[in-house]
């Protein structure tokens, strides 16, 4: 290879914001609504927003009440074929549309009724199209399974690391153990179970991991979100993700008012079980009346945010990084690659240098000073934990907004044109590449799942007649 070829290659590899990258956060931020294009606003800055897989395995073995899944869901049969054929095309058209990163969801009914081999495919193939895939579960599976989906059959690993969402909440019905549980605090040994599991994976392996634990909220279990956020934070789960239950999907088993549980209700409890405020504005991904959520150190049982929206000087930075880092691929890039970058993006804004020691600075004095972090990491009593909220849309009100919404027409109907401004913004998006077009999930779920679940039970039936 000519050094000339090999110079451009290093040149393109390092870069720090490339410009396939900086012209899809364009995109993103030229999409959104105006009232969304604020200072903290992640999307189309840093973030295209999250992403996930739709029709790829509906079935789940569990009922759940709540339950978000079509009411064909379950009569359409798991087909490994499919999955990974139907993973790759979306993919490959979010990859197109979206850019080169992005977060993205193996999402449908329970991953873990694929089989490893076809987990481990549709992973593979989510990865070669840039996305850091995250495989949505109810968490009742065994070790041997995560193995044989982590590991080849020479037993090397696939991936350097995995992401797992595992959903827990006492709303959940069919659990191995567990199968009516009446209250949150029953389900614990199960979430540590869980999350054991790969703390063995790590040790016996090396493979890292990320994972998150989510949580459908009722009338009926919000005042337990505060335990539940209390018990989770001392296991090691990187995420505590709490969703609103909406009214969409399986309408037979909605058995509660869920409008009574609000973003702001969820968030209070979610405080009252990490025992401190957690301030969010600092950052946004998408709208308010959505998403909401914080980043930061814990501390020796004290969390300790990132940036504090009331220090005008955290802002400063942010702001800082935003104009001049935003765009920049850190997930995935080894670390030398990743240095140079950063070194790069650093001697072209010498001037951010003294206002990211100062943030730095900031946060360890809110952790309370060098020598207590350091004795905190000495005790494995350290971690980064991510809180967040997303609160879904009713069906009623998605399907007449979208619906208005695909003529062009602004509702003048207060509610339903909130709903029109929510899905302008969503952050979560699904992928449709024989439309040609990028659903938000709330319109996924609310307005095409019960006739893509008719059209896979026709395709994937229960029962294979042969000939």
């Amino acid at each position: 290879m000519p050094i000339s070829t090999w110079m451009k290659g290093l040149e393109l590899e390092t870069r720090p914001i490339t410009a396939e990258v900086r012209a899809a956060l364009d995109r993103r931020w030229a999409e959104l609504p105006d009232h969304v294009k604020t200072a903290n606003q992640l999307l189309g800055r840093c973030a295209v927003g999250c992403e996930g897989t739709h029709g790829v395995f509906p079935k789940c073995n569990l009922t759940c009440a709540p339950c978000y899944h079509a009411a064909d869901a379950n009569k359409v049969r798991i087909d490994g074929a499919h999955t990974v054929e139907q993973v790759t095309r979306q993919m490959e058209y979010l990859r197109k549309m979206r850019g080169p990163r992005a977060h993205a969801q193996l999402i449908g009914g329970e991953v873990s009724l694929l089989a490893p081999e076809d987990h481990a495919a549709a992973l593979l193939a989510m990865r070669a199209n840039g996305r850091e895939p995250m495989s949505m579960t109810h968490g009742d599976f065994d070790y041997q399974y995560l193995l044989d989906v982590v590991l080849d059959k020479e037993g090397r690993p696939r991936f350097p690391r995995v992401s797992f969402a595992a959903h827990f909440d006492s709303l959940m019905r069919g659990r191995r153990g567990a199968v009516r549980p009446r209250t949150e605090t029953e389900l614990n040994p199960f979430r540590e179970q869980f999350a054991r599991m790969f703390i063995d994976l790590k040790r016996e392996h090396g493979v890292r991991s990320y994972l998150a634990h989510n949580m459908t909220v009722t009338p009926s279990n919000v005042g337990q979100v505060g335990s539940v956020t209390r018990d989770v934070l001392e296991m090691p789960f990187d995420m505590l993700s709490f969703q609103p239950a909406a009214f969409l999907g399986d309408d037979r088993r909605w058995k509660e008012d869920f409008q009574e549980v609000t973003i702001d209700a969820v968030w209070s409890r979610i405080e009252e079980g990490a025992g401190q405020q957690l301030p969010w504005q600092a950052t946004q991904f998408g709208d308010p009346r959505c998403n909401r959520s914080t980043a930061g150190l814990r501390v020796d049982g004290r969390f300790v945010p990132l940036l504090d929206p009331d220090e005008p000087k955290d802002l400063g930075v942010r702001d800082r990084l935003l104009h001049h880092f935003s765009g920049m691929v850190v997930g995935g890039v080894p670390a030398p690659v990743l240095t140079v970058k950063v070194l790069r993006a650093l001697l072209r804004h010498p001037g951010d240098v003294p206002p990211i020691l100062g943030l730095a600075q900031r946060i360890s004095r809110r952790a309370g000073g060098l020598r207590a972090l350091m004795g905190a990491a000495a005790r494995r009593k350290i971690g980064f934990k991510t809180f967040v909220v997303h609160s879904f849309m009713d069906a009623a009100e998605v399907q007449p907004a979208w619906d208005l919404m695909q003529q062009g027409i602004t509702s003048d109907d207060p509610k339903i044109a909130e709903t029109q401004e929510r899905l302008g913004a969503c952050m979560y998006t699904m992928s449709h590449p024989e439309t040609g077009k990028l659903i938000p999930a709330c319109v996924q779920h609310s307005v095409l799942d019960p006739g893509e679940n008719a059209g896979l039970r026709k395709l994937l039936p229960l029962t294979v007649k042969h000939p």
